[in-house]
């Protein structure tokens, strides 16, 4: 199996943007319900990290903020944002640049997010320039979707685990590891360390019902699905499509989870006078 670098990976996602768009399934209502019991989105500032093909994007857009900074490292997903949200979206600012090497302005945003993307990202390094990026008092959150429940696995989960395991890790999902979004105490670790208060989390549970070319069509968005050899990923997604069809009957019931962390930068201390 072919060495592929963490870099090359991290791009992988515009191979097939329209895909990828098509077979993600959406953020649960309920992040966003918690978004805006913080921060009115109507009139924020916002800057977003690695948008992907915007489907967290068009959400906040449909808000009206004042301004939405997507800070893209892949140029054909920036392409892909250019053409399908832009054009309507005059608040829509996309950067083609990794976080690290982004321009961004000090103090300036009410809200920071990163959907299903900041695993890729040197966490101190990271966090740190979102904490410099946000207004005293903004918020930062950051939330993935999980495609599997490793607390209750499904059935399917359990039977094409192994299918999965001969790919190797991915960046968010490594054998014998909790799941990047799911470890819980390193991710308030890092936020603290940051700098970040008043932090939140939430695990929301969910099911979908996907035939066989669903769930191929999710799975050939998973990077290490992406960047296999081209043998490989069609042997790998013919497999799990038999898979459905021969021992489930053409549909399965997957059990995902959303995990969702906010945190806020502190507000600056009110200057009091010294009673006479």
């Amino acid at each position: 199996m072919k060495t592929v670098s963490l870099q090359k990976k991290r791009i992988s996602f515009g191979e097939d943007a329209a895909a990828y768009q098509s077979a993600r399934p959406p953020y649960p209502a309920t992040v966003y319900d918690q978004l805006m019991a913080h921060v009115p989105l109507s009139g924020a500032h916002i800057f977003e990290i690695g948008p992907g093909t915007g489907q967290a994007t068009r959400t906040l857009l449909a808000h009206m903020p004042a301004e939405l900074k997507a800070i893209e490292p892949d140029t054909r997903l920036c392409a892909y944002l250019e053409g399908h949200l832009a054009p309507t979206a005059p608040e829509l600012s996309v950067v083609p640049s990794s976080w690290e090497d982004a321009p961004i302005e000090t103090g300036r945003y009410d809200l920071g997010i990163a959907a299903t993307a900041f695993h890729w990202l040197p966490q101190t390094d990271a966090l740190g320039k979102v904490y410099q990026a946000l207004k005293p008092g903004g918020w930062w959150a950051m939330w993935w979707n999980v495609f599997g429940d490793p607390d209750e696995p499904d059935a399917f989960h359990q039977k094409a685990s192994p299918l999965f395991a001969q790919l190797g890790d991915s960046q968010s999902w490594q054998q014998g590891q909790l799941p990047f979004a799911l470890d819980r105490s390193a991710r308030l670790s890092d936020l603290e360390a940051a700098g970040f208060q008043d932090m939140e989390t939430s695990l929301l549970r969910w099911s979908i019902t996907m035939t066989a070319a669903q769930v191929c069509a999710l799975a050939a968005t998973f990077s290490q699905v992406i960047t296999a050899e081209p043998v490989i990923k069609k042997t790998f997604l013919n497999a799990l499509a038999q898979l459905v069809d021969h021992e489930f009957g053409g549909t399965v019931e997957r059990r995902f989870m959303t995990a969702l962390y906010m945190a806020r930068r502190p507000p600056n201390p009110v200057l009091r006078s010294n009673p006479l």
